[in-house]
């Protein structure tokens, strides 16, 4: 099996934005020889740092390993990154013959191993995995953890792989991924809170962040009414902007102060 050029395409069939790292046609330690199964991993990286700052260790490797170390990375906000279309060294030893390095392609998602997974991200984990089965004639079946094929490791921590397996075989047969919860359709809908905006939706995002204890005193100090007066503003405003990229940056999240699908949901505790 040659190169695996047709990554990007196979990603793209997700409909989550997909980032081609500079090389990745040609980068791998070799061809990749066969693709018989699909690893899922976290890259246990920095709570913080943007969307995926794990790049540069899948893309180049670290002391004792060299890279790369997976195909795909995965960041917080949903974002596909194309790595690498060869073999990469990401599960060594393994139990099972259809994932080890030859034989299987692996996803590193940015997670430090303790943080609560992003809707977004895990959308996008599920129907990578998805296309990804499509693409090479695997079934659901095929997508292990990296802990379920390699007795020394722990990750993706907290997802439950008998309940990720069924969401990809949902939807490669068609559907759509089963029980998101009642909260998580909401979160779907909400409205993007960027700066300079102005509607009751702000307000939403005040109590939130004054409940997540991201709203020190000096924050309403100044404010007719006080606190009270702060919480019912409906403006976001260059003050608000910031507490908001302060919880981001606690959060792992891209620090642009804009509320979208990435920070509701631990706005909201999702």
């Amino acid at each position: 099996m040659p190169y695996l050029t047709q990554l990007a395409d196979v990603a793209r069939r997700t409909g989550h934005p997909v980032t081609e790292v500079a090389g990745w046609k040609t980068r791998g330690h070799g061809p990749q020889p066969e693709v018989q199964g699909i690893v899922c991993h976290h890259t246990a990286g920095p709570a913080g740092g943007g969307d995926y700052p794990s790049l540069a260790v899948v893309r180049d490797g670290r002391p004792g390993l060299s890279g790369p170390l997976s195909q795909f990375g995965l960041g917080r906000s949903g974002q596909i990154y194309v790595i690498a279309a060869g073999r990469c060294w990401h599960n060594a030893p393994s139990t099972s013959p259809f994932h080890d390095n030859s034989s299987s392609l692996g996803i590193e998602a940015e997670n430090n191993g303790s943080q609560p997974w992003p809707e977004m991200q895990r959308d996008a984990y599920v129907k990578l995995c998805a296309e990804l089965c499509r693409e090479f004639g695997l079934p659901a079946s095929r997508v292990k953890a990296h802990r379920e094929v390699n007795t020394a490791k722990p990750d993706p921590h907290s997802i439950n792989m008998n309940e990720f397996r069924a969401a990809v075989a949902a939807v490669i047969n068609g559907g759509t991924p089963p029980s998101a919860s009642w909260t998580e359709k909401i979160v779907r809908e909400l409205p993007m809170i960027r700066p300079g905006d102005d509607n009751f939706d702000v307000k939403t995002v005040r109590g939130c962040l004054f409940a997540r204890g991201h709203v020190p005193p000096t924050a309403y100090a100044s404010v007719d009414g006080g606190l009270e007066g702060w919480l019912s503003s409906t403006s976001c405003d260059a003050g608000l902007a910031e507490l908001v990229r302060g919880f981001q940056k606690a959060e792992g999240l891209s620090d642009d102060g804009i509320v979208g699908q990435a920070t509701w949901p631990p706005l909201l505790r999702v």
